[in-house]
């Protein structure tokens, strides 16, 4: 019962229900205000363009959003004046429908949110399409959703600004929480009767939600010159938590083993389960760091892993006396890890409890932030570049572009209700540039849809007070925009009642709307469906290379900085954590795309077991590359000439497999004179177990050789 009303209490905290709140005020509050002085219709149509411009309110710094708004805003008022005039002929509509689904799909080139500036155009035209308004009356009304726009950036943005770090401690607070989840599913190795294949699964599909929010706590917090600059206890917090929260992922994912080996050595001493219960807990111990990052209180864990480390330490010792043939060093690594991993986790409490350690830890510079975080590029000609049809936007946008002429011709023709927009309006959110996407979109639109309208229905057949429910109304608004980016059918459940009452005020027939509205939505479903398919569609199977191509040439760059380090040369902290992040993030995209490619049809899913063996075999090298380098950082290796032997072996093979991905090859060659053909001095117990370490990554670097052959058959 704790843990659930935890976990309710989190979500009160979350940044999901500050958004619901921040976008239901900004969309009621207009019309709510000018009820009070009887001009009800001016306040919906100020709403209308708050509606609008609340797609682009993205998480992000304040000066992204504050630009995107405000382009979303002019975009907003030029489609809005050209719809106006376009609809007195149903022709000239059609164009308008047809060339705008285009020009506004491409914004996808330039990222997510250009994208919702598109979305949020789009959105003007689907609902001035069915707007009955005479010439005159055009360019007043556009300037009133204009209006609307503006109050809505206005609004955002003092939000914002009220509480600046907010936002940021909110993701991050979400980002420990994944952590969390990701830890409990590498406890889950330890434990004997689980399949060890499923959790590899499982992993990788929890670092794409690691990686996700990692990046948008990046951009963040180290694109704002308020959090990086400012030497305030919140941005100090904030980013030293953050610095420690990725070396700790990092530690997480440096813990790998042979879990096959270990189980078969070690399955009947109990040890394995006790290391799981271990890790579980130190799972519970981050949530609650996660809790008090996101409802920014002060504590102190009760938990004391030294206890249970030391008992730990004890029953390994006591195998290693009773099973002597066997050997305990993979025990006492786990070991070890599990010591850092504690370190890391007393850090981070330590930031929310201790005034005078913030005081005397150090930040970094600004400079060296700005190299973790991804800068767009707006250049013109990335737009124009991507008028081709191996251009997967290109594709997208000219599918988008003819279904929503199919759509409109449908409204038109077959789906004559009132609010026939309805059709339009379900095929542009359902719409995306991968089937899977779409496919789950689509079925996530319509169960929500199904499911919220007979909600509604009952509502307002047994529920007459107006009072209530306006309250109701409230609730499922704020519902619908807190669920938007976590559950879509949650957000689509609440958001179906919210319209429906919502016409029940404005005085349109209850049974009628919620009629055509499941019949809309069905009719734009099946439309979008069918176009996903058959027009233009981008399967996974035709740009996997591309993905594979991106992992293999991040971890031969990783491999190559911990080469230089053993030649002698001096690499930074920042220079190793950059390779790092690289391939935790395109080994992120890699995962993505493989669970994209699982949930397409099955005539287009070619190789899978092959890409899954890729995915898997992926990790296992990071993961040991993230071994080598933890020991590199901590211990000050002598040159190696045997290890930069097998170094440059790996990175040999890695280099094969990558022309083969017709990726370039990533030379590095290793000097003369630390490959001396005299005797070589004996090697230290360090330099046995990382001469060790690089002999498994060759096996798994031929292994990856062997899969990518058979996935480009």
């Amino acid at each position: 019962m704790k843990f659930n009303t935890r976990e309710i209490n989190s979500f009160f905290y979350s940044q999901y229900f500050s958004d619901g709140l921040r976008i239901s005020a900004g969309i009621l509050l207009p019309s709510l205000l000018l009820l009070e002085f009887g001009k009800f219709d001016l306040g919906l149509t100020l709403s209308l363009g708050a509606l609008c411009i609340c797609v682009i309110d993205n998480p992000g710094p304040a000066t992204h959003k504050r630009n995107a708004m405000a382009i979303g805003n002019l975009c907003l008022f030029i489609v809005a004046v050209t719809t106006g005039f376009a609809r007195l002929n149903i022709y000239t509509l059609g164009i308008e429908i047809t060339l705008f689904s285009f020009l506004f799909s491409m914004f996808t080139v330039y990222g997510n949110r250009a994208a919702s500036v598109g979305t949020c155009s789009l959105l003007i035209m689907i609902f001035m399409m069915d707007k009955a308004l005479p010439p005159s009356a055009v360019l007043l009304y556009s300037l009133q959703i204009l209006a609307g726009g503006v109050w809505y950036m206005l609004f955002s943005l003092i939000f914002f600004g009220i509480r600046p770090y907010r936002a940021a401690q909110q993701t991050l607070g979400e980002n420990v929480a994944d952590i969390a989840k990701f830890l409990r599913i590498k406890a889950e190795f330890y434990n004997p009767e689980s399949d060890i294949d499923d959790n590899y699964r499982k992993l990788v599909s929890q670092q794409i939600q690691v990686s996700q929010h990692q990046d948008a706590v990046r951009e963040m917090l180290f694109k704002s010159r308020l959090v990086v600059r400012e030497s305030t206890p919140s941005s100090r917090i904030l980013v030293l938590t953050f610095v420690d929260l990725v070396d700790m992922f990092e530690q997480i994912m440096a813990t790998h083993y042979d879990y096959y080996q270990m189980r078969e050595r070690f399955k009947d001493t109990g040890v394995l389960n006790e290391i799981a219960r271990i890790i579980h807990h130190m799972a519970d111990e981050l949530d609650d760091v996660a809790y008090i990052v996101l409802s920014n209180t002060r504590h102190r864990h009760v938990m004391d892993f030294n206890v249970e480390l030391e008992k730990l330490k004890l029953k390994i010792d006591a195998i290693g006396k009773d099973q002597q043939e066997t050997s305990t060093l993979v025990l006492k690594k786990v070991l070890i890890n599990l010591r850092n991993l504690t370190e890391s986790i007393n850090n981070i409490y330590n930031y929310y409890n201790s005034k005078t350690l913030l005081k005397s830890t150090e930040i970094k510079g600004e400079v060296e932030y700005s190299q973790f975080v991804t800068h767009q590029d707006y250049a013109p000609h990335i737009f124009f570049d991507n008028f081709t049809l191996a251009s997967g936007a290109f594709k997208h946008a000219l599918r988008v572009s003819l279904v929503c002429l199919v759509g409109f011709i449908t409204a038109k023709t077959i789906a004559q209700g009132h609010h026939s927009y309805w059709v339009l309006l379900t095929i542009i959110v359902i719409l995306k540039p991968g089937f899977s996407l779409s496919k789950q979109r689509n079925y996530q639109r319509l169960i929500g849809t199904i499911g919220g309208g007979a909600m509604g229905i009952l509502i307002l057949n047994f529920i007459p007070d107006s009072t209530v429910q306006f309250v109701l109304l409230t609730i499922f608004m704020v519902g619908a925009y807190s669920f938007q980016r976590l559950n879509y059918v949650v957000s689509v459940i609440f958001m179906t009642p919210y319209v429906l009452i919502l016409f029940k005020f404005l005085g349109v027939g209850l049974l009628n709307v919620a009629q055509e509205r499941i019949l809309d939505t069905v009719i734009g479903s099946s439309i979008a469906f069918i176009a996903s398919y058959l027009i233009f569609p981008t399967w996974e199977f035709e740009i996997i290379e591309e993905t594979l191509r991106d992992v293999v040439t991040a971890n031969i760059k990783y491999l190559i900085t911990i080469a230089e380090s053993l030649s002698g040369k001096t690499i930074g902290t920042t220079a190793y954590k950059l390779a790092r992040k690289d391939i935790y993030v395109k080994s992120a995209n890699l995962s993505a795309a493989f669970e994209r490619m699982t949930s397409e049809p099955k005539s287009k899913q070619r190789n899978v077991k092959e890409v899954h063996k890729f995915v898997v075999l992926n990790h296992i090298l990071s993961s040991y590359i993230a071994v080598i380098q933890a020991g590199l950082v901590k211990n000050a290796q002598r040159p190696h000439p045997e290890a930069l032997r097998l170094l440059k072996k790996n990175i040999s093979v890695l280099n094969e497999s990558n022309k083969k991905l017709h990726g370039q090859s990533i030379e590095y060659t290793v000097g003369k004179t630390l490959l001396p053909e005299v005797e070589k001095p004996e090697l230290t117990a360090d330099e046995n177990l990382l001469k060790e370490q690089l002999g498994f990554i060759n096996k798994i670097s031929y292994d990856i050789a062997k899969v990518t052959d058979s996935i480009l058959k």
